[in-house]
């Protein structure tokens, strides 16, 4: 596999959208609204300042991707980086598509001088933490705490 990195285009809306729903199906056993979930990722496009997609590719065919969204820290100065929304397809999982997506997402955090990377995974997803770990990410000693409005 020869894989390259772009970053998603508004022709990528349907496929992330997909992604996304399979994604949410999976490792949450969430049904996600396909309209509302086609406003989300099409609103990444239309206000650049929410964050961006990459997108893995073999031989032109898409694989998966994934968004990044930013957080400022006054106490860092800085962004922090959070990936979200990974996601890739059964038949290409375990073959360096994620690798290939998060080294992308390394290389233009360091050059932003972004503050860390970070993302969420489901506490029972130890397969996503070992490939988390792997790539020299540690768990955050932070704990989250939500209320959906």
């Amino acid at each position: 596999m020869t894989l390259s990195i772009r970053p998603a285009t508004v022709a990528d809306i349907p496929a992330l959208c997909v992604w996304n729903h399979a994604m949410a199906r999976e490792t949450e056993g969430l049904e996600l609204d396909p309209a509302v979930l086609e406003r989300g990722v099409r609103g990444v496009f239309e206000q650049p300042q929410r964050g961006f997609y990459l997108v893995a590719e073999d031989a032109g065919v898409a694989l998966g991707g994934l968004l990044v969204t930013r957080e400022w820290s006054d106490w860092r100065n800085g962004d922090y980086w959070w990936i979200q929304s990974v996601y890739v397809v059964p038949e290409a999982r375990r073959g360096g598509v994620f690798r290939a997506l998060y080294a992308e997402v390394e290389r233009r955090a360091r050059e932003a001088r972004a503050a860390s990377l970070r993302l969420y995974v489901e506490a029972e997803n130890r397969r996503a933490q070992q490939t988390y770990a792997g790539l020299g990410m540690h768990p955050s000693h932070y704990a989250m705490y939500e209320q959906l409005l």
